[in-house]
């Protein structure tokens, strides 16, 4: 892996993380506890902050990132953020999913309890309302979560990358 301090910023991991050992984390990065960072995934605090809240998954080949003095990523808690998704200067609320291949641009807000599904794009500035499900390109809502897909897909995901993480730990 490699973690590396950017003009005197080095990240800070929480407690019971797995980052795989290609996974590169650098500069003014600050994740909690119980979280992934699996391979070919790149979070690059060099240009603004990055903030994770606990139990977050960033799956392989995401990339997370920010805007030079202007728009820093801030991700709360249980989240999952899909495989090759890149997500840029914008801030994910509490148990959001994020399907893989899927973009946000800048200055985005996900409330909680929302999907963005595989492939869409977040266009700058894009608003989803918490429960929303939005998809397309530029990404629409197409729909309101139900309880049974936030608890269904969510929550399992977060989970289950808790528990592919402990196989990497033995």
């Amino acid at each position: 892996m490699i973690i590396k301090t950017i003009k005197g910023n080095t990240p800070k991991m929480g407690e019971d993380c797995f980052i795989a050992e290609n996974a590169t984390i650098v500069g003014e990065v600050t994740m909690g506890d119980q979280c992934s960072v699996w391979y070919n995934a790149v979070i690059r605090g060099d240009v603004h902050f990055i903030k994770m809240g606990n139990k977050v998954n960033i799956q392989d080949g995401a990339v997370i990132h920010a805007t030079y003095k202007k728009s820093p990523t801030t991700i709360g808690n249980n989240v999952s953020v899909g495989h090759n998704a890149i997500v840029h200067g914008c801030t994910l609320h509490d148990n959001v999913l994020v399907g893989m291949g899927s973009i946000i641009m800048d200055d985005c807000v996900v409330e909680s309890n929302s999907i963005i599904a595989a492939g869409a794009v977040l266009t700058k500035g894009t608003h989803v309302p918490a429960g929303s499900i939005f998809a397309g390109m530029p990404a629409k809502k197409i729909k309101d979560i139900s309880p049974e897909l936030s608890h269904g897909e969510i929550n399992r995901i977060a989970d289950n990358y808790i528990l592919y993480s402990s196989w990497f730990k033995e």
